[in-house]
């Protein structure tokens, strides 16, 4: 290969990367955002909002600590927690408490990152219980794909057997491959007219809701969200970036998604965070020979991310005219992997079973107490349920 091929082939390398990390991250889990805003009072407008202000808390979030400190350090909005809130409900006070509970759920990444007791406390909750709290909490978002199957076989198959046949080769990109497959359907509906779409709103908007706070959705959004985003993105993504030889600048970092966080959260942000399951793709070697040089994969990420939320409203939009139960297949499918990983590992501990199952019992039961929901007494019982059972002689 001429010298010259091989220089541009590895100028090019990082920047390719970086979109391929923005392209996995915001396909493969967008869904599960939808529903989960939707879920806690947005109306399309508003969740629409929140995807395009996220992917530029993002895209800026990105792009300013990676060439602050020449890391790979990507963002991404908490997955996790927006199956939380898909499995919340709408609280006491409805959208305007939820943004609420966003706010305070921004202050506190900032205050962790401060800190640094507050991270240790939200370190000491044992995994299995934090584990089990998310499996109970997505496990309703994965049963949708049987139930939606169940219901519309000729329109649900296609996304399934997508998502099968490229997970067996490329696991990657299953679940961006499936919304692929999700989009030719709504297609073919509007096509034959089985749907409508609203060509009003296919343009990026900023639609701001005043916060309000309720001690219920404090206590039933913003602590599990709190916990839910500490416990499964922030602390494993910078674990992830140790592994390939960067210390993350954990002030800065937690600064940085924390503010974002808690300012953008009238727009619709739910929380921002580092990334976790996509944080190698920028990370590794493959994004870039030379260690020095993947922050580059990072700000390539971030910028694409910029271009992804521009498209966010007609996503919406689209989401608005497709057939019952497809787009709940798609966040089902992206939400599986998680859900093995935390079933995994909040039964690993042998002594902590018995809590991990009340926990995950709990959670997955949906039901809601005093106006708060099922993650934050999962949580109670499991810890309850811990002290009792590990005192046994």
């Amino acid at each position: 290969m001429p010298d010259d091929t091989a220089s541009t082939i590895k100028r090019s390398q990082p920047i390719s990367a970086g979109i391929v990390t923005a392209l996995v991250g915001f396909t493969s889990s967008f869904a599960v955002v939808l529903a989960g805003l939707r879920s806690v009072g947005a109306t399309p407008a508003q969740a629409a909002s929140g995807l395009f202000a996220m992917s530029l808390v993002m895209a800026v979030g990105i792009v300013f600590l990676a060439y602050r400190y020449r890391m790979p350090i990507t963002l991404a909005w908490s997955t996790p927690g927006a199956a939380l809130l898909a499995g919340t409900g709408v609280v006491a006070g409805g959208w305007p408490a939820a943004i609420g509970a966003f706010v305070v759920t921004g202050l506190a990444i900032v205050a962790t990152g401060i800190w640094s007791k507050l991270g240790s406390l939200i370190a000491s909750i044992p995994v299995s219980l934090a584990q089990a709290m998310l499996a109970g909490v997505i496990l309703p978002l994965c049963v949708e794909p049987v139930t939606a199957f169940a219901d519309n076989p000729a329109v649900i198959a296609p996304v399934v057997v997508v998502w099968l046949l490229i997970t067996r080769f490329s696991p990657r990109w299953a679940v961006p491959a499936a919304f692929g497959a999700a989009a030719v359907v709504i297609g073919i509906s509007i096509i034959t007219g089985d749907s409508d779409v609203d060509t009003s709103r296919l343009g990026p908007s900023i639609v701001l809701t005043t916060p309000q706070w309720t001690w219920q959705a404090t206590i039933g959004i913003a602590l599990p969200l709190y916990i839910v985003t500490m416990a499964s993105q922030n602390i494993p993504g910078s674990a992830v970036l140790a592994s390939y030889g960067y210390t993350v600048p954990w002030r800065s970092s937690m600064a940085v998604t924390g503010i974002g966080t808690a300012v953008t959260a009238p727009a619709g942000v739910h929380a921002v965070n580092l990334a976790a399951i996509s944080a190698a793709l920028a990370a590794a070697p493959a994004a870039h020979p030379d260690p020095k040089k993947r922050w580059i994969a990072a700000v390539s990420a971030g910028l694409t991310y910029f271009v992804l939320g521009l498209g966010s409203a007609a996503l919406v939009t689209m989401v608005g005219a497709a057939p019952t139960g497809i787009v709940e297949t798609v966040a089902g499918l992206a939400l599986l992997g998680v859900l093995a990983s935390s079933l995994a590992a909040c039964l690993r501990d042998e002594r902590g079973r018995e809590a991990a199952a009340v926990t995950f019992v709990i959670a997955a039961s949906g039901v809601t107490i005093a106006g708060i929901g099922s993650a934050f007494w999962a949580l109670v019982m499991g810890l309850i349920t811990r002290a009792t059972l590990l005192t046994r002689s």
